[in-house]
């Protein structure tokens, strides 16, 4: 019920978003608890997700919406807060996150200076990704990942599979836990915490300390110097650019709890780093999650030497 509520609340916020007539086509249309994505391509057929199915939304002529350039422009200035330049930080990494945790991806002519790239210009496509709050996903897992002490633990998926919705209960699961340890998330796109004004409007207890909009190097850096942080939670990593930031954590005495794009652990595998992290046992446990029955089902559990400790 609360993941109902939470779903309505955010396609509702959309209103404010999308233009009027396409708003009142998608609510008509679908039903709010089912939606995942919304897709705007220019010249193409608005496409309405619902649980990994495609839907073209047609109008009350039982005509294809098709999308035009002025409805991709106006949905991009409003979720910019009428300023491009003010959210280009994030614009230049492809997405813009709304209100609620909506991540919004972008795509469009990339304008380089070197080999530096300084904006987005000419949008040709948003995917307007809806989040999930799934209350309880983790407890399966949290057993294998809270004993004694807490398990370094790497949580993987594909896209779209409920790696931001797990350990987003995983955090909450520890304050209803009791497990008073001070956690740190480093939210780079502030999808997990969806923090407005300094509040995260998500329920993720009460031993969480947030930084929003940062690199994983900034967060992991200062966040171990100021906030103490017995544990870090970040989301989508990459084995190349942040293991020097997580091994440096660890190594301070830090658990580590992190997520990875991957369809499962033989993808992992493939990626580059992966030998060194599994020989030199940084992780403890390693999560696979798929969408099988809906997004964050729990697969598979390794542990440090990738035997599988749960199978499903």
């Amino acid at each position: 019920m609360y993941f109902y509520f939470f779903r309505v609340i955010v396609l509702s916020m959309l209103k404010d978003y999308l233009d009027r007539d396409i708003y009142n086509l998608i609510i008509k249309t679908f039903s709010f608890a089912d939606i995942t994505e919304i897709r705007m391509r220019v010249n193409e057929r608005l496409i309405v997700v619902l649980k990994n199915k495609k839907f073209y939304l047609k109008n009350d002529e039982g005509e294809f919406v098709v999308v035009d350039s002025n409805m991709l422009e106006n949905f991009i200035r409003r979720a910019s807060e009428n300023s491009i330049y003010a959210f280009n930080n994030n614009i230049v990494n492809g997405f813009i996150t709304l209100p609620k945790g909506v991540r919004v991806g972008l795509s469009g002519t990339i304008v380089t200076e070197g080999d530096k790239v300084i904006t987005v210009k000419d949008f040709q496509a948003v995917n307007i990704r809806i989040p999930h709050i799934v209350k309880n996903c983790s407890l399966r897992a949290y057993d294998y990942i809270v004993g004694d002490d807490i398990n370094n633990t790497l949580v993987i998926s594909a896209p779209g599979s409920g790696k931001t919705t797990f350990i987003r209960d995983f955090i909450y699961q520890l304050s209803a836990h009791n497990i008073s340890k001070n956690v740190l998330v480093a939210d780079e796109r502030n999808e997990i915490c969806s923090v407005v004004n300094g509040k995260p409007n998500v329920d993720l207890g009460g031993f969480c300390d947030i930084y929003t909009n940062c690199t994983k190097k900034f967060a992991f850096k200062n966040g171990i110097r100021s906030m103490r942080p017995d544990i870090i939670v970040t989301d989508e990593i990459d084995l190349e650019q942040d293991m020097d930031s997580i091994i440096e954590a660890i190594n301070s005495g830090v658990n580590v709890i992190a997520t990875i794009h991957a369809k499962n652990l033989n993808q992992l595998k493939r990626k580059a780093n992966f030998d060194k992290i599994l020989n030199e046992k940084f992780f403890t446990r390693y999560i696979v999650l798929t969408s099988d029955e809906g997004p964050g089902t729990l697969t598979n559990i390794y542990d440090e030497k990738l035997n599988c400790i749960y199978c499903r």
